[in-house]
């Protein structure tokens, strides 16, 4: 008979020559099982979504009693739905004043999208500002502002009008100007390799964008509803963006994303042409059921605020010796080795042992740590314990 991995590599549309085929069975908490039982410490959370866990079950029961209720209805914007209504309350109480509007997607990549048309038809320029080894998702309009040119050139000609300036750089700044709808930055560098804004990078991000009438776009897609020890990551640098993107860790292991501005810069979308921007499945009822869930748990439990302690003991535990630097900000974070090759063995080891880890697209030499939130002490220390070992082994 023929085997599902068969039928998954005959029948499922694929990203690269070498999947992992990791045979997933059933996931629970920080542990995904394969087919024999073999539990497998998930240390990406599916690169940083389930941050409560997988198959959390206040996510499950909200899940199931909107199921119950109804699913699609309408497109999106059209009828009055109450999980979509109760959780962009949710967000807006939780959220300054100014950013208390949200459009719900289905995904990090529509919300970029979503946000890049917004700051477009607000201030009717074209010109928009990104980074170099920014990463925003692979939709066209995504790929224009992805900030390296090798996962673009095949897919060329793409949106006109992009300039990329290099992160933390305060002399590149500069080239924000009159011309400028947008700057696009994401709190935090994601595929980079863990970057974090440096001696007040991101007030400065906002005082020219002030300067110039220019709408500032925060990318929090892998650092929002926790990762880095605050809600979303620009909590932290008391810098407020006039739109952010968020999804991945938003669903509680659901599809959904979603931008979100001020009434007043969303209003834009309502004319000039009516509907300017339209979405069949955005902010799917079950979608937005698992999301208020999520959240719920995620402020009941008391989860965000053991994010940073949890950091810490990560880089405590990690003291191998062939380990360059460790780089981030709570469970989001980049451990430095020699290379790829090096990269690519500590993985391949891990697995082995029971571990999931990743690289970086833009960042190749250092491995990613973003385990779900709820990651007790004790998994930590299994889980660097089996880290140290693969790092040893990978130098033999």
């Amino acid at each position: 008979m023929i085997s599902q991995r068969q039928l998954f590599l005959q029948h499922v549309g694929q990203t690269s020559d070498f999947p992992l085929q990791l045979e997933v069975e059933r996931a629970e908490g920080i542990y995904m099982y394969d087919r024999t039982g073999k539990s497998y410490i998930d240390l990406i959370s599916g690169v940083s979504v389930s941050n409560i866990g997988h198959l959390h079950p206040e996510v499950v029961k909200a899940v199931k009693n909107q199921v119950d209720k109804y699913m699609h209805l309408m497109v999106y914007g059209e009828y009055v739905q109450a999980p979509q209504v109760e959780f962009a309350k949710q967000l807006s109480d939780l959220l300054p004043e100014k950013l208390n509007s949200t459009y719900f997607v289905n995904s990090g990549s529509e919300a970029i999208e979503g946000a890049l048309k917004l700051a477009k038809r607000y201030t009717g320029r074209s010109e928009i500002i990104s980074f170099k080894n920014a990463y925003h998702g692979s939709t066209h309009g995504a790929l224009s502002v992805m900030g390296n040119e090798e996962f673009k050139n095949s897919f060329r000609p793409l949106l006109p009008d992009i300039k990329f300036i290099n992160f933390n750089s305060v002399e590149d700044i500069e080239q924000i100007s009159d011309k400028t709808a947008c700057v696009l930055v994401e709190t935090v560098q994601g595929e980079a390799g863990i970057r974090l804004p440096e001696d007040g990078y991101l007030k400065k991000l906002r005082e020219r964008c002030d300067d110039h009438g220019v709408i500032l776009v925060f990318d929090e897609i892998q650092t929002g509803f926790g990762r880095t020890g605050t809600l979303f990551a620009f909590q932290k640098y008391n810098v407020l963006p006039d739109i952010f993107t968020i999804a991945k860790g938003m669903g509680g292991g659901m599809p959904i994303g979603a931008f979100v501005s001020s009434n007043e810069i969303m209003s834009s979308f309502k004319t000039n042409p009516i509907l300017g921007h339209i979405t069949t499945f955005g902010g799917h009822p079950v979608s937005c059921a698992a999301a208020k869930a999520s959240l719920n748990t995620l402020i009941a439990e008391d989860i965000i605020s053991k994010v940073e302690h949890k950091g810490k003991l990560f880089k405590r535990y990690l003291n191998h010796s062939g380990i360059k630097e460790i780089r981030g900000d709570g469970l989001f974070m980049a451990v430095e080795l020699s290379d790829f090759n090096q990269v690519k063995k500590v993985i391949d080891i891990a697995i082995t042992k029971g571990l999931v880890t990743d690289w970086f697209l833009f960042h190749d030499s250092a491995f990613r740590i973003a385990p779900p939130l709820t990651i007790s002490n004790v998994q930590i220390k299994e889980a660097c314990d089996i880290l140290n070992e693969s790092i040893t082994e990978s130098l033999k």
